[in-house]
């Protein structure tokens, strides 16, 4: 059980830091709301515990992307349900879909994801169950020169967290506690 703040930050980066290395980390993929209400589960690519930044890859044409844009309040939850650990995060999200860190996550992106960016915006119509894929991408992994349409679609969304809720279930008694950028209190479960 964790008795200090500088624990419990020290924590929420491990796990945090964890998620975004590995795939099967529990909280690798975290559950996303916008302020209009509409929650995704999205996969965390990176944690800035400096900045106290999530990274998160989207489509610039998603609704998502138009209701966050340059600033918008976000809420993020994670839960690692082995450890019954929740952390909820709550701060401004903005899109980026050009500049140094947008070119630097579509770099270090694969070309297998990547081409997920080269199919029908999310949520444009269908007369049937679809990818969204060109057909000729179905299943395989485009060249770089097939890829290059694909960039305009790719953005990432940034959520500069303002407080982190970091709650621990335990029969012994559940501790919470919230965390901002320069403080820290105790609260009740």
């Amino acid at each position: 059980m964790l008795e200090t703040f500088e624990a419990i930050r020290e924590d929420i980066d491990r796990r945090l830091v964890e998620a975004v290395r590995d795939r099967r980390a529990p909280m690798h993929t975290p559950v996303v709301a916008t302020e209009d209400a509409d929650a995704r589960v999205m996969v965390l690519r990176g944690w800035d515990p400096a900045n106290r930044t999530l990274r998160f890859h989207t489509d610039a044409r998603a609704p998502k992307s138009a209701a966050v844009g340059e600033g918008a309040r976000v809420g993020v939850l994670f839960y690692d349900k082995e450890a019954k650990v929740q952390i909820r995060g709550r701060g401004i999200g903005r899109i980026e879909s050009e500049g140094p860190t947008a070119d630097r996550a579509w770099a270090e992106s694969e070309n297998f994801a990547r081409r997920c960016y080269l199919g029908a915006a999310p949520g444009a119509p269908s007369e049937g169950p679809t990818s969204g894929l060109p057909t000729q991408f179905e299943g395989v992994e485009p060249s770089e020169s097939e890829l290059a349409p694909a960039r305009a679609n790719f953005a990432i969304l940034l959520v500069a967290l303002e407080e982190i809720d970091w709650f621990s279930l335990s029969k012994d008694g559940h501790r919470r506690a919230l965390v901002t950028a320069d403080s820290a209190r105790w609260i009740a479960p």
